[in-house]
């Protein structure tokens, strides 16, 4: 029948007819979660909505394939990432592979989340599933520098954890209680989404380390350890096409290299500080 319409038509193929190249959208997400104020370049919602929204409008999409590079940051952030992803992959019937690149750690390993499936390298770092809070105590300093502290507040609570204070006991059973609570919230998420294929003792999974890709794999963490090019094609064929996804740029702005308001240089540095802070407690 094919053949007698292509006669008809004068040998014309048809596109109709034929079968379009598989494509799979690659999704970049990388760097620091949190807001825009705290890191340079953070990884945020806001920041990558539209790049989500055009992984999943591209023609002939297979898959989404995450390409997650993050030692982490904002719980908050990350969720909103993640459940952003799964909500356009069940909308549109279009399944999510997530790969863990240098590091998907903490909330790098909670975006990873938003994955059907996750892989890593065998070098990848991946865990990480915890809750830390850090800072600096000054107390000494001031006393030194014979600075007098005056701190008033209406709520005898506002000033927990103030650096230039002693540290008060109740004020730090508050902030673990609080540790607490986000712990088990990234737990539920964790036992959510990877179900019966977790193999470890919830006391080693969420103790807060880190393992490279095939100590991950062993944990049920991550799926496999596999190149997200790989994985793709061995999936959806030797001839799948990929399309990365890339933030698009204003064309005035894209002409003048303007992405952002620059930064006061004090804030620049302390920004730079945090987010080196950050990835080297992967070694990175």
């Amino acid at each position: 029948m094919l053949t007698k319409i292509r006669k008809i038509l004068g040998g014309i193929p048809l596109p109709l007819f034929q079968n379009p190249t598989p494509v799979v959208a690659v999704l970049p997400l990388e760097g620091v979660i949190g807001t825009a104020g705290r890191f340079n370049s953070a990884l945020n919602l806001a920041g990558v909505e539209d790049e989500i929204d055009q992984a999943f409008d591209v023609y002939n999409v297979k898959a989404v394939a995450l390409a997650i590079n993050s030692p982490g940051g904002s719980p908050v952030q990350s969720e909103l990432i993640m459940r952003r992803i799964r909500a356009l992959s069940e909308e549109k019937k279009i399944p999510v592979f997530a790969f863990a690149e240098d590091v998907a750690a903490s909330g790098g390993y909670l975006i990873s989340l938003a994955g059907d499936e996750i892989y890593a390298s065998t070098a990848s770092i991946v865990g990480s599933i915890g809750v830390i809070s850090a800072g600096f105590g000054y107390v000494g300093a001031i006393e030194k520098l014979g600075v007098e502290r005056r701190v008033y507040t209406s709520g005898e609570s506002k000033s927990i954890l103030d650096p230039f204070k002693p540290e008060v006991k109740k004020d730090i059973e508050f902030i673990k209680e609080i540790q607490k609570d986000i712990h088990d919230f990234f737990k539920g998420l964790v036992k959510e989404r990877r179900g019966d294929k977790l193999k470890g003792t919830q006391k080693v999974m969420f103790s807060g380390k880190f393992w490279t890709g095939d100590e991950a794999v062993k944990l049920g963490l991550v799926d496999g350890v596999g190149d997200l090019r790989s994985v793709m094609r061995e999936k959806y064929g030797d001839k799948t096409k990929f399309k990365h996804i890339k933030e698009e740029k204003g064309f005035v702005k894209g002409l003048l290299g303007i992405t952002s308001r620059r930064k006061p240089i004090a804030e620049e540095i302390l920004s730079t500080l945090e987010t080196r802070s950050e990835w080297g407690r992967f070694g990175l």
